[in-house]
């Protein structure tokens, strides 16, 4: 019901805004410009779903491999111990937690391209336990809060838009990220935790979360010893390595345990293409909506209001700059990477804006359109708490990402 609420609002609000600026001044343009954005974020939704798909067919079928050779259910059984308590739902040894570890793992990388399809065919596994087909589960809704925090520990697109936009230290951000993402995804696991009633103090959880803390530590001793350049193209050609290395050992295990691999990749890489086909109608509802938002001028009037008041109180305003990123991010992932890139571009990438605006965009994930993909992939309509609490986890992490901005930076 969120999600219908917010769909109307948009238009709503669009509208609203446009008749106030008609009969003020007279001019049309807004409403012609929303209905340019009708067609043009209608068209833009169609074309993400249509890149989606060879990039969804190739891991799927990649996918189809680690089942067909036990390799998914290998990795479930190392796992559960470790991760399971987070989904207690989920049967000892189901190869949905394979694939849960897998696309952590891809996030964790920065490795978008990975993560979204590991994470649709976790949705797909999750979904045959469901009991009730149209209502999220307790286990979905942990996966996509996870998911939805954008834990990443090497953020490396954005380093390498700095790069491009000719910044002196591309990986000067990378630490307030890194504590911001951190935020957003602890508040997460524990709004989720506690309204599931998850006993966080659990021994196996325990040593998951000091992993994790071990891992964090480790890319932080590195990013301080090695020079930025070279912490920044380390990080890329890490992840890089590690996403091949993945792809071998899937067709090392198959060719080892006698599956024909090229059948068993084209018959999963044919589901790609029904799951990138279901999720056009939820992708075309969200940015139809926030494009007409934006194409209104509501947004900008939102933003000179905000910063007349911040003002008028003798706050500073400088951070209001990134505000278009932090709106966009829980909404649009391309939006977001558009207005950052924007804010390097006129007003330096080694600004403050510069570099707030790149924390915000590594701080937390695309929320709603996390959400709509990974439910709409396999038809879930109700979708309980998972909205409400993945944007607060957002909000902790947008506030994270200002507050350290200025810290490292102001």
């Amino acid at each position: 019901m969120f999600l219908s609420w917010l769909f109307a609002g948009f238009f709503f609000v669009a509208i609203a805004f446009a008749l106030y600026t008609l009969l003020t001044t007279g001019s049309v343009a807004p409403f012609e410009a929303m209905a340019s954005a009708l067609f043009s974020s209608a068209t833009n939704a169609f074309e993400i779903a249509l890149a989606l798909t060879g990039v969804l067919a190739f891991w799927l079928g990649i996918m189809k491999i680690g089942r067909d050779s036990g390799l998914l259910e290998r990795l479930a059984r190392r796992v559960a111990p470790y991760v399971g308590p987070l989904f207690p739902s989920i049967p000892a040894n189901h190869p949905a937690m394979g694939s849960i570890l897998m696309n952590f793992s891809a996030n964790l990388l920065g490795l978008d391209n990975a993560a979204t399809p590991l994470g649709l065919q976790t949705m797909s596994q999750l979904q045959q336990l469901n009991p009730d087909k149209k209502r999220a589960s307790d286990a979905m809704i942990m996966f996509l809060a996870i998911n939805a925090s954008g834990l990443t520990l090497i953020p490396t697109s954005i380093m390498a838009y700095r790069m491009q936009a000719g910044s002196a230290n591309p990986a000067d951000v990378f630490l307030p990220i890194l504590l911001s993402t951190t935020v957003s995804t602890v508040v997460a696991v524990l709004l989720v935790a506690l309204k599931q009633r998850i006993r966080l103090s659990q021994p196996r959880l325990l040593v998951l979360f000091l992993s994790v803390a071990f891992v964090l530590a480790a890319t932080l001793v590195a990013w301080w010893i090695l020079p930025a350049e070279a912490f920044s193209r380390g990080a890329s050609a890490t992840a890089s390595l590690l996403l091949m290395l993945l792809v071998g050992g899937f067709l090392f295990s198959g060719l080892r345990h006698h599956v024909n691999v090229y059948t068993s990749f084209v018959q999963g890489a044919k589901q790609g293409f029904a799951v990138a086909v279901r999720t056009i109608p939820y992708l075309i509802a969200l940015l139809v909506g926030v494009g007409v938002l934006r194409a209104s001028g509501a947004l900008e009037l939102f933003m000179e209001a905000l910063r007349s008041l911040f003002s008028g109180i003798g706050i500073d305003t400088e951070w209001i700059e990134a505000l278009p990123t932090m709106l966009m991010k829980p909404i649009s992932g391309s939006g977001a990477r558009a207005m950052m890139v924007d804010v390097l571009q006129n007003y330096g990438a080694d600004s403050f804006v510069g570099r707030l605006s790149s924390c915000v965009q590594g701080a937390t994930d695309t929320t709603l359109y996390v959400v709509s993909l990974y439910f709409g992939s396999v038809g879930i309509t109700r979708f309980r708490y998972t909205v409400a609490y993945s944007l607060i986890a957002d909000l902790a992490g947008m506030a994270a990402a200002v507050l350290f901005a200025y810290l490292f930076f102001g």
